[in-house]
């Protein structure tokens, strides 16, 4: 962001830019908070989905950019879909920064040391390498349960491979009821996890301590995303010893999410935001950055990021897939989303039975409706 901050001001001159920083729910809740008021910035970054980018869309915080995509030929910049969430509130709200893919990362070394000789791809194989990992003494995989947004990876995963994708888009939007054997088995899965193949005191555990885990060789997977190739190598590891495979959901769809930047409604410089946006997913300035937030930039024009030899297992995954399914914490209300959680939680702490999960989650969304 320094890099492309301080080419904008050079190339604008008597324009500023001020980023301000925070936390991920920190940052959630900060922008809720001045959504319908003047008190927000004129660029915020935020999500693409509907339970997130779009609460604060239907806020009124983001500003329809129809007039800047023409003025910019934006639409011919990003491909189809990395769009596909910007353009399904009606015209263009905000702009691609990134389409993130989440995947297992895994130590190729702790792997061996439990006789897995190669990358799971199916659920079946996945469930029988943690439990490899775990009898040779191992942390299967890492998660930090003081975020609930972590663990959630799992469980959306989950329902993705035990219902399918087409059930799986019709529970996030409530077009069918989650009171269905395909969400219970899901949860009687995930419950197993957290007792058999998590991090010891997960709950307590906030993601980046997670995370640490796996950096130090403490655990073998670690449920991350495209983000991930940098910290792995900023905090030590060789990437080497790195592989990154696929949630082996048996669907043909990657697990992920697209980021974006708006530009808030209540901006009163408008112009200076859009030719900011305009310059920083400029062709040029992605050719700068792409690898520090994504190896694969919304830019179509730019090419895969090479400085790290992570970014190169990213490219069969994306060519790969069919599409994605989101993160549900971006598909569900924030008031469904809280439910959501507070239902895993409970399953996972043994205060709600895998076999009625799906049932109680539904009957909230049935009294909410």
């Amino acid at each position: 962001m320094d890099t492309l901050v301080s080419d904008f001001e050079a190339a604008n001159e008597g324009v500023t830019v001020n980023i301000e920083e925070r936390s991920t729910d920190a940052h959630k809740d900060a922008l809720r908070q001045v959504a319908g008021t003047d008190a927000g910035p004129d660029i915020y970054w935020y999500w693409e989905g509907p339970g997130l980018g779009g609460e604060l869309v239907e806020a009124g915080l983001s500003k329809d950019l129809t007039a800047e995509y023409e003025q910019y030929g934006w639409a011919d910049r990003f491909g189809e879909a990395t769009l596909s969430n910007i353009t399904r509130y009606g015209g263009y709200h905000g702009v691609p920064f990134t389409q993130q893919a989440e995947a297992i990362y895994y130590n190729k070394e702790l792997f061996a040391q439990a006789g897995i000789t190669a990358e799971p791809t199916t659920y079946e194989e996945f469930e029988a390498a943690a439990a490899k990992l775990a009898a040779a003494g191992i942390t299967p995989i890492t998660f930090g349960g003081t975020v609930n947004w972590h663990v959630m990876r799992l469980l959306d995963s989950l329902i993705e491979t035990n219902c399918g994708s087409d059930t799986f888009d019709q529970l996030v939007t409530t077009e069918t009821s989650w009171d269905t054997p395909c969400v219970d088995e899901s949860f009687t899965q995930l419950k197993t996890w957290g007792d058999e193949y998590f991090n010891d005191g997960f709950q307590g555990v906030a993601d980046a301590e997670a995370q640490q885990l796996f950096y130090t060789g403490d655990a073998a997977m670690a449920y991350e995303g495209t983000w991930f190739d940098s910290l792995t190598v900023d905090n030590g590891m060789d990437p080497a010893n790195i592989g990154v495979f696929k949630f082996p959901t048996g669907t043909e769809r990657l697990y992920g999410f697209g980021e974006g930047f708006y530009i808030n409604a209540a901006s009163d410089k408008p112009e200076d935001a859009a030719k900011f946006l305009d310059f920083v997913t400029s062709t040029e300035e992605q050719n700068k950055v792409v690898g520090a937030f994504s190896p694969i930039s919304v830019n179509t024009e730019v090419p895969t990021a090479t400085g790290n030899p992570l970014h190169e297992l990213w490219p069969p995954l994306y060519d790969a897939a069919s599409g994605f399914y989101l993160n549900n914490d971006q598909n569900l209300t924030l008031d469904q989303t809280t439910e959501y959680w507070r239902v895993m939680n409970s399953v996972l702490t043994g205060g709600l039975a895998p076999a009625d999960a799906g049932a109680e989650f539904q009957a909230f969304v049935d009294s909410n409706a």
